[in-house]
């Protein structure tokens, strides 16, 4: 025994080690940068960083299963610790922003090796035949370094684009790059061969100024319902005022622009209002206070889509946990996210049952608005009535998919879906809505009476 092993209890046995602590009440809890998967037996995993809000925890890639993305059980480290080579090269103590995707019959998982505040970094990839494992490491696939310019090799994400496989990644630092991968093997294209890592940086397609500490990090790139992407990102402070903006492109390696037409690598315009807000800190009347909630990744589940990202505590903002959110797309091709948690079982998937006519909005709603230059705090929401007067100029394009024409003042149109929801204040099905209009600003809410 040395001075700094755990000292044994008589009455209990050996201590516990304070790296591995209890994790059979975790839960969501403690998940950090999730993503989620489904397997051919219709189980949810969920991948996340190694992380713990109430100290050290071992290294591995922590790994949770579902039945339904609303309950979770911790199911263990997908992996020993860190793979050698992510160690020798970053001095990482932990693995960060994990994805996981299949091809073919493999299944393939892209880990982050860093450490805070250095771009000495490397993306991994570690493969098996299940998500639950066993996983096998493959060697590393891009790296960076510190003392170079360019993108910070961490928070993978992998898009399909019919025989073409990209890696989008970064963060702070050289903003968000995308870089060709081989689809046979998983590593960069340009891999000078099995487990060696590419020097990237690809292309560059969202950025942000040293005004702002560059910040911009866990990206993850959809298809457009019609053609094209969408890129899903996180903007400012992981502590307190991460949130989430889009951007759309006609191609995986952009460029990318936001609702009012802004390339999301614009170093010049306010950086506080490129890219459309569609999540951040929000708070409901008598719920809780959502704080900085971000690092999100899509999960594709028949005929749904769902936004699976992090979301702190208001009360208590060392406190994150997994959160997962119907995603949905306007009648033009924006995705936008519900005010209310996935529900599981709850939720219905029949499209025939979301409103079709403009009369049936009419009631009062809680709303909450994200104004482009000022998403980063927590937003109250306010309640709105809406009545016949309201819905003047609203047409209705069918399954949930509305439109508010401009009208003579002036103002912007406003594309809506309107969908089933579950109200997690009231513990009651509702209706709920998210919407954005020309200039960026975007919102939601749920229907309280009508």
């Amino acid at each position: 025994m040395t001075l700094l092993d755990p000292v044994p209890d008589p009455t209990t046995g050996p201590a516990p080690d304070p790296a591995t602590p209890d994790t059979s009440t975790w839960g969501g809890r403690h998940a950090h940068d999730p993503t989620a998967v489904r397997d051919d037996d219709g189980t949810y995993w969920l991948f996340s960083t190694d992380a713990y809000a109430d100290g050290p925890v071992r290294a591995g890639v922590q790994v949770r299963r579902s039945t339904d993305l609303v309950t979770w059980d911790f199911h263990g480290w997908a992996l020993p610790g860190v793979p050698a080579d992510g160690a020798a090269w970053t001095g990482a103590e932990g693995l960060w922003a994990p994805e996981v995707v299949r091809v073919g019959d493999e299944w393939r998982m892209y880990w982050s090796a860093s450490t805070f505040g250095s771009r000495t970094s490397a993306i991994g990839l570690a493969v098996a035949p299940h998500p639950s494992g066993p996983w096998e490491d493959r060697g590393l696939v891009v790296t960076s370094r510190h003392d170079a310019d360019g993108p910070n090799a961490i928070d993978a994400n992998v898009v399909v684009d019919g025989d073409r496989h990209w890696m989008v990644y970064g963060s702070f630092f050289g903003g968000i790059h995308v870089l060709e991968l081989d689809p046979a093997t998983g590593g960069a294209l340009d891999s000078p061969g099995p487990g060696r890592p590419a020097w990237g940086p690809g292309w560059l397609v969202a950025r942000r100024p040293r005004s702002v500490e560059g910040a911009i990090e866990g990206a993850f790139v959809l298809p457009r319902p019609g053609g094209g992407w969408a890129l899903v990102v996180s903007y400012d402070s992981l502590f307190s005022t991460y949130h989430v903006r889009v951007g759309v492109s006609d191609s995986v390696t952009g460029p990318y622009v936001d609702r009012a037409g802004r390339d999301l690598r614009d170093l010049d315009s306010d950086p506080t209002v490129v890219g459309t807000p569609v999540l951040a800190g929000h708070r409901f009347a008598g719920g809780r206070t959502w704080l900085a909630p971000g690092h999100a990744s899509v999960l594709t589940d028949g005929d749904h889509q769902l936004l699976v990202h992090h979301v702190r505590d208001g009360d208590d903002p060392t406190r994150h946990e997994v959160q997962v959110r119907r995603l949905v797309w306007t009648d033009d091709g924006w995705p936008l996210v519900s005010p209310q948690p996935w529900a599981g079982d709850a939720e219905s998937d029949d499209v025939s049952s979301w409103p079709a006519d403009v009369a049936d909005l009419a009631g009062t709603w809680e709303v909450v608005t994200f104004e482009p230059g000022a998403a980063s705090g927590v937003t109250a929401s306010r309640p709105v009535e809406v009545c016949a007067d309201t819905l003047t100029g609203v047409r209705s394009l069918g399954a949930g998919r509305f439109v508010r024409d401009p009208a003579g003042d002036g103002s912007p149109s406003f594309h809506a879906v309107v969908f089933p929801s579950r109200d997690a204040v009231g513990g009651r099905p509702a209706l709920s809505f998210a919407g954005t209009d020309d200039t960026g600003r975007t919102a939601f809410g749920t229907r309280t009476a009508g």
